[in-house]
């Protein structure tokens, strides 16, 4: 047994699950405190329930692309010769949970200037806390689409954020 890779991966599922975690409490507070203050999770509004699902879905999404960057700045600390300081790692973990969690704004919000552009009559927070489910429906369905979209750019531009050692090219 390797019990250095046991022990990277053991961190490495630690982080995943704690910045997951703390990112979607912080991320359904903020949805619940701007737009949804006196709704609930009870059953007494399907359209926040299934509207709130789509958002955190979301981010899942996009935290599934960011967390392996995360992870790869951590392996590359354990195996360069080289040694890479905490504060370095953090920094860059700190950076690339940044560019997601701007990047997950952005989506959510080109979402509802999209659907505000599509039906201009509709105000969809005002739908939704009327527990109108086909608009939470069709709000969260643009949002995973979009976000299913981006999130593979969303993930280029993290790891070419990376620092990954300099390599000599022997072929010149």
């Amino acid at each position: 047994m390797n019990s250095k890779l046991l022990t990277l991966a053991i961190i490495e599922i630690l982080i995943s699950i704690g910045v997951s975690v703390a990112i979607i409490f912080v991320s359904f507070k903020i949805l619940k405190l701007l737009f949804f203050r006196s709704t609930t999770l009870r059953g007494d509004n399907m359209a926040f329930t299934i509207f709130t699902s789509g958002i955190v879905l979301s981010i899942g999404l996009i935290l599934s692309e960011i967390l392996p960057s995360i992870t790869n700045v951590i392996r590359l600390s354990t195996t360069q010769t080289e040694a890479i300081d905490t504060m370095t790692i953090v920094s860059y973990s700190g950076l690339y949970l940044g560019i997601g969690f701007v990047m997950a704004i952005f989506i959510n919000a080109s979402v509802f200037l999209l659907f505000s552009i599509l039906t201009r009559r509709i105000d969809e927070f005002n739908e939704i806390r009327e527990n109108n489910v086909s608009i939470s429906i069709l709000v969260v369905a643009i949002l995973l689409s979009i976000t299913i979209i981006v999130k593979d750019s969303i993930a280029l531009l993290i790891s070419a954020l990376i620092p990954y050692p300099e390599l000599t090219n022997y072929l010149q």
